[in-house]
């Protein structure tokens, strides 16, 4: 009989990871143990991925609220600085707008409306309809905000995130305005000294800003690039990917992650003979169709991976040969004649109707989707996920 099971994902449980602890002996050790727990052999191209919480945590990697401030303050002079485009979270950007506000002495919060960038809703699409607000061009002060749609509470927190960050603000002791537009030139009525915190457009609004006449336009990756009075940072990212940790800490995307995964490559291989593929994944990339959220709040799904798992799936579309190249065929001759067809396949199949309709996205995307859906974010303790038979296809006995 030939092999029913094909892409095993497993949560790996791991000691609570704390700065200074070896990640590398660590994760390294828990898949070999979870082996025996389980009793899984190792294959070649087997993968092993671990957020990066546990890399940011290991590298003791974290910046306080004064650290956020002092670098803000030094790099936009202490004044009014206009922050455009945040996403509402509390564990993303809350604690960076408290730092970003205890470094000026007012901002100007320019947040995007229906919703964030990453999906995260203030008021529905039919609600602008039914008011007549266009989001392209309209311009909203706070105040028409709250006459047009009075206290809107997030679908899933219960959270007015208006109100909200306009306190975390104040608390700071700064002044705080807020409107809300799509253009990011609009911030320039208020100010030309801007902190674009949006994430994958960010380039594109520095860019329009600095063209628009913006004097000092940085983004959030700009922010904690280098240590400030011993912080932890982030040369590529700054900001970007952080969450928080305690009420007044954030922890940083994790950095230097390459040499990371390489080494625990190196590890398996040792102890198993096997390559197995490594990777360290943030938020997966995948849309709520009830919250509408887009869940990849992170720069990256993946920071560092080993080269294995470069490039993007080269597969065939069962449903369509089943339908189109052997319609008349069926039961054994079917399968073996779809068998055939993968066995010859090209090593590209970019562009080839038979491929029409598999996910055009790249491994680490997939894979890190995968692996944030089976550890979850919450207390399931799985923080390393082994992955295996996800190469393998309808031919794999």
């Amino acid at each position: 009989m030939s092999r029913m099971i094909g892409t095993v994902s497993r949560g790996v449980r791991a000691p609570i990871i704390k700065a200074g602890d070896d990640i590398v002996e660590i994760v390294t050790a828990s898949v070999l143990e979870a082996s025996e727990d389980a009793g899984f052999k190792f294959n070649d191209r087997d993968i092993v991925a671990m957020t990066e919480a546990i890399v940011g945590r290991a590298q003791g990697n974290y910046a306080t609220v004064d650290d956020i401030a002092g670098d803000v303050k030094n790099k936009f002079g202490g004044e009014t600085v206009g922050v455009i485009f945040p996403i509402l979270s509390r564990n993303r950007f809350a604690i960076c707008l408290r730092g970003i506000a205890k470094g000026a002495k007012k901002v100007v919060l320019m947040l995007s409306y229906p919703s964030d960038e990453v999906g995260n809703h203030l008021v529905s699409v039919d609600m602008l309809d039914e008011k007549g607000i266009d989001p392209y061009k309209d311009v909203l002060s706070l105040s028409k905000y709250r006459e047009l749609f009075g206290y809107e509470k997030h679908t899933f927190t219960g959270v007015d995130y208006v109100e909200y960050y306009e306190g975390l603000v104040k608390e700071c002791g700064a002044e705080c305005e807020i409107i809300f537009a799509n253009n990011p030139k609009a911030i320039l009525d208020y100010t030309k000294n801007v902190l674009c915190c949006d994430i994958h457009t960010r380039a594109r609004t520095k860019r329009i800003l600095k063209a628009a006449g913006g004097e000092i336009v940085l983004g959030l990756d700009d922010i904690l690039t280098e240590s400030v009075n011993g912080s932890g940072y982030n040369a590529d990212y700054g900001l970007l990917g952080s969450n928080k940790a305690t009420e007044d800490k954030v922890k940083l995307f994790p950095r230097d992650c390459q040499p990371i995964v390489d080494a625990i490559q190196k590890k398996l291989f040792e102890a198993t003979g096997k390559k197995i593929e490594v990777m360290v994944y943030g938020d997966g990339a995948f849309k709520d169709p009830v919250g509408k959220i887009w869940e990849l709040a992170d720069p990256v799904v993946s920071p560092a991976y080993t080269s294995g798992l470069e490039g993007t799936p080269n597969e065939l579309k069962l449903k369509y040969l089943a339908d189109n190249d052997f319609a008349d065929l069926s039961g054994d001759e079917l399968k073996e004649a779809i068998k055939g067809k993968i066995q010859e396949k090209d090593d590209n199949l970019f562009g080839k109707m038979a491929s029409e309709g598999t996910t055009p996205r790249r491994l680490t995307d997939l894979i890190g989707s995968l692996c944030d859906l089976t550890s979850g974010s919450g207390d399931k303790g799985t923080p390393i996920v082994f992955i295996q038979g996800y190469f393998d296809n309808y031919t794999t006995d």
